[in-house]
């Protein structure tokens, strides 16, 4: 490994850039010491990596889990640890997502890194610092007061306001995979989950969710 370029991104001795997959460097304010995280960890490092498909992305970056050598350490484990990283939208392995899940737990119950502050997790009761975030991964907490459908898409409604306040969308070819991992739109009602995902302005704010694994069920109402 010759060089950390940012916070999800190195590149290799051979000329590989590589992009840690699996997690989201979400806070752009905390990316210097999400970027030095990452160094301590693989600077000068040799590492293994093991991704879904060798075939770069559009950027020229080769998507994949890195582990650290000799030690067999798993960086995005330990980055998510450090409250240095959160879990992107997109683990499909089921496993996968509950490792990293509960390294991210952990790292919140302990207030390390970005967790110090208790406002990266957005409430859903002020819409306006959602909407400031277009663009952006967020994780967002709040009450699911109704759920509707309109067309092709299933809403999880936060607030009473439907083209202001934050919403949830899932889009219909996204039901059955959901439906299959035990998440059932209609049983979200009146429940207080944690969402993650990329802000999206339609209207209100909303964040589009495609996997189970992007909402979390909390305690309480």
């Amino acid at each position: 490994m010759t060089a950390v370029i940012d916070a999800r991104n190195f590149r290799l001795e051979d000329g590989r850039d590589v992009r840690l997959a699996g997690i989201e460097a979400a806070f752009p304010e905390k990316a210097s010491g999400q970027t030095q995280a990452l160094a301590a960890l693989v600077a000068g490092r040799d590492v293994r990596l093991d991704g879904e498909d060798d075939t770069p992305d559009r950027y020229g970056r080769q998507a994949a889990f890195v582990w650290r050598l000799p030690d067999e350490t798993l960086v995005q484990q330990e980055l998510l640890a450090k409250g240095e990283a959160v879990v992107s939208a997109d683990v499909s392995d089921k496993d996968c997502a509950v490792t990293l899940l509960a390294a991210e737990a952990a790292g919140r119950d302990a207030k390390r890194g970005i967790w110090a502050d208790p406002a990266v997790i957005k409430n859903t009761e002020s819409s306006g610092d959602i909407l400031a975030g277009i663009g952006r991964f967020m994780l967002v907490e709040g009450k699911v007061l109704s759920v509707h459908q309109a067309g092709a898409t299933t809403y999880l409604n936060f607030g009473r306001n439907w083209t202001r306040d934050f919403a949830v969308t899932m889009p219909r070819r996204a039901l059955a995979n959901l439906a299959a991992a035990g998440l059932v739109p209609k049983s979200l009602e009146n429940k207080r989950i944690r969402v993650r995902g990329f802000v999206e302005g339609r209207t209100g704010p909303r964040i589009e969710v495609l996997r189970a694994g992007q909402i979390e069920l909390l305690g309480g109402n």
